[in-house]
């Protein structure tokens, strides 16, 4: 499921529906219905996804059309889903060695290349800004 996700930090709406094979007014409607799916927006309004907005995406699919959830039940799965992963989640998401340790490094690298992200999309909004 997630390994077709390319690694890049963050996909615009189109990208997200190729991907995903959902339409952008699907994407649309299950941001109003799943609080778990609020993809950030830039300063021109558009909609940044990042990997885990994807990957929600994925599994709100499959409760609805694969298991057949309603959009009540999905939402309730959904949020039962994330409580529990949270409970056991580790207090960064950064990658995890063989041994499940996350190192200093790792945590460091991912914040870094994060940032890096954001940089340049800000840089992409101010270049449009000055067109």
């Amino acid at each position: 499921m997630d390994s077709k996700i390319p690694s890049k930090l963050f996909f615009k709406i189109g990208e997200v529906c190729e991907l995903t094979d959902t339409q952008p007014y699907v994407l649309r409607y299950w941001e109003s219905e799943f609080p778990a799916l609020a993809p950030a927006k830039n300063n021109s309004g558009q909609r940044i996804y990042r990997r885990r907005d994807i990957e929600t995406i994925q599994r709100i699919k499959t409760l609805l059309y694969e298991e057949g959830f309603t959009i009540a039940g999905a939402k309730k799965k959904l949020e039962q889903e994330m409580k529990e992963q949270s409970k056991g989640a580790v207090a960064t998401p950064a990658a995890k060695k063989s041994n499940g340790e996350a190192t200093f490094d790792d945590e460091v690298k991912e914040i870094k290349a994060e940032l890096h992200g954001i940089l340049e999309l800000l840089d992409r909004d101010l270049t449009a800004s000055e067109k």
